[in-house]
Parts: structure tokens; C-alpha cells; sequence
């Protein structure tokens, strides 16, 4: 054999070998870090993840399970559905505020990363002036707290009367049974500690909380679940909370209600509002459980349905 062919195989075999080694390298397992930035006027917005959760939606939506499947199959998705839980933080140039702080350890381990989301992002928990909560279910309360002691030292905490009274009310736990307990242990060990040392305000009418922010009392998923408006500038970020669990279904079909709502009417009443404005006014809204980042603009679609259109990603200006 000549060695004009012996050099090209040479080539070759070295080719294969560090192909294979490549190919050898382990598995990553693991995702960037879980936040997202924008500007909305002067303010600067971070969405942060705390993770995700899987939900059985076939179970909980308030419809037959064969239409959930079928819905959430054009969206490529299905049951259990894995669910963003989103926190999101206002820098407005004076005040850091946060908006819910997931859910830390209260619902396992694929969720509580919304404080090292939050450091990865560039701030640290004691920069936080104020945090608005949208209500108090675990995986918006959570990260509050850590081992009794609050994780943001610094901040007021805010959250609607009507849900304080009922979730922080130690006469609700003792009657509930088994795991309901869970819906009033959450909250109590999250805001508590914030409580104690006088840095919890509870919110009892729509006000503006600081400038540029303001509360919207819409209950019907909690007693005293609220929306938060956020503007600069003429530009205007709503924060629905928990007025939509699961996108692939919801926004096709508002009617649609959810287990985890204390009462359905209510809360569908105000998801058909809320979508409807959105629509008609072409601002940002922005939830929890909206795939991350949970971000993005609602268009009509037919008499009754809409749809949601996902933030482009960008970088802030």
C-alpha cells in the first residue's frame, strides 16, 4: 500500500477518535440560569423562575378530560403538564419590588429557585424594598421565609387583607383536616416572621402601592387574590396572579375553570375581563404559570376566544 493512501486514512482515524470522544462527554442536566429581562417605560422587569411543577390538568380543569388532552396536544403538550411558577421583580429606579416568590421548599424539589434565580440576575434579597403578593397559596408565598427567618430583610410585604385573614387565621387551621392543613401551614410559616417584626402591611383597597405600581382586587381564585398594574411611560405590564393556570386551554376557552379557584364564577368572570382588556388595549400581561418567562400580549380570536403571543426574547434598552 502507498503511502499517498496511508496519510488520508491516518486523517480519517484521527477524525473517528475524537468524534467518539466527544460523543463519550456526559450529559449536561442542567438548564441555564431561570430569569429573563425587559425594560417597560423607566422600569426595568426581571421575570424569575422558580421552577416548574407537574400538574395533573386533566384532573383539575373544570371540563371533560378528553377536551384538556386534546387542547393541550395542538400545543405539542400533555398531562401531567410541567408549570412555570414565575416571580417577577420591578426595578422602578427608587423602589426593587417583587412580585410573589415562589414556592422554596413548600412544593418539592423541582421548584425554589427563584432566590438563586434572583442573585443570579445581578441583585441580592436584601436589595428588595417591597414584595406584593397576588395571594397566599404555597408556591406564591414560599420563598418568603427560610427556616423561620426571613429571606428579604429589608422588605415590607403586602398581600390583600381579605386573604390574610382567612389563610393566617389559626381557628381555619385547626378546622381543616388532613392535607388542607397544608393551605393555611404555607402561608402562616412564610409571612409570619414578617408579621412579627411589623413588616407586613396588608392591602385593603386598590391603592397605588409605590409610584407606577398599583393593586386590583379581583378575588375568586383566593378571597382577596389581586392583580398588579404595573406603568412607565405610557407603557403597562398587568400581573394576572392566578387568573390562568394552563395556557393551551384557558385562553382558547375563558370558561374554563380550575379546581385550586375558591369560587369559579368569580374567578372566570374576572379571567374573561382581564383577557378581554388585554386584547382591546394591547399591553403586556404577565403569570405565574405562564410558561417561562411569562410574558407576552393577548389577541382576540373569534367571539370568544383568544390568544397568547410570547415575548420575542431581546436584550433591555
Amino acid at each position: 500500500m502507498s503511502t499517498r493512501i496511508l496519510k488520508p486514512l491516518a486523517v480519517i482515524a484521527a477524525l473517528v477518535a475524537t468524534t467518539a470522544v466527544q460523543a463519550g462527554a456526559p450529559m449536561a442536566r442542567f438548564q441555564a440560569p431561570g430569569f429573563y429581562r425587559t425594560t417597560l417605560g423607566d422600569f426595568e422587569v426581571t421575570v424569575l423562575n422558580d421552577g416548574t411543577l407537574d400538574l395533573p390538568v386533566d384532573k383539575l380543569l373544570k371540563q371533560p378530560p378528553e377536551k384538556t388532552n386534546a387542547a393541550l396536544a395542538k400545543s405539542f403538550q400533555k398531562v401531567p403538564l410541567q408549570t412555570s411558577v414565575n416571580g417577577f421583580l420591578i426595578n422602578t429606579g427608587s423602589k426593587l419590588v417583587l412580585i410573589d416568590t415562589g414556592a422554596a421548599s413548600l412544593f418539592g424539589p423541582t421548584l425554589g429557585q427563584l432566590l438563586s434565580n434572583l442573585k443570579a440576575s445581578g441583585y441580592k434579597p436584601e436589595q428588595v424594598d417591597e414584595i406584593y403578593i397576588t395571594h397566599m397559596h404555597g408556591d406564591h408565598v414560599g420563598g418568603l421565609a427560610s427556616n423561620e427567618q426571613r429571606v428579604f430583610p429589608n422588605a415590607i410585604v403586602r398581600a390583600g387583607k381579605l386573604d390574610a385573614d382567612y389563610y393566617l387565621n389559626p381557628a381555619n387551621l385547626d378546622k381543616a383536616s388532613g392535607e388542607a392543613k397544608d393551605n393555611f401551614q404555607g402561608p402562616m410559616v412564610s409571612i409570619n416572621p414578617y408579621v412579627k417584626a411589623g413588616k407586613f402591611q396588608p392591602i385593603v383597597a386598590n391603592s397605588e402601592l409605590v409610584p407606577g405600581i398599583k393593586s386590583y382586587f379581583n378575588g375568586g381564585h383566593t378571597p382577596g387574590h389581586i392583580t398588579y398594574v404595573v406603568e412607565s411611560k405610557g407603557q403597562k405590564l398587568v400581573l394576572l396572579g392566578d387568573l390562568l393556570h394552563v395556557q393551551a386551554v384557558q385562553f382558547d376557552d375563558p370558561n374554563v375553570g380550575i379546581s385550586f379557584d375558591s369560587d369559579s364564577k368569580v374567578a372566570t368572570s374576572e379571567r374573561k375581563e382581564a383577557f378581554a382588556a388585554a386584547a382591546k388595549d394591547g399591553y403586556l400581561i404577565g403569570a405565574a404559570h405562564l410558561s417561562f418567562p411569562g410574558l407576552g400580549h393577548v389577541r382576540a380570536n373569534g367571539k370568544s376566544g383568544y390568544v397568547f403571543v410570547p415575548v420575542s426574547y431581546t436584550q433591555p434598552r
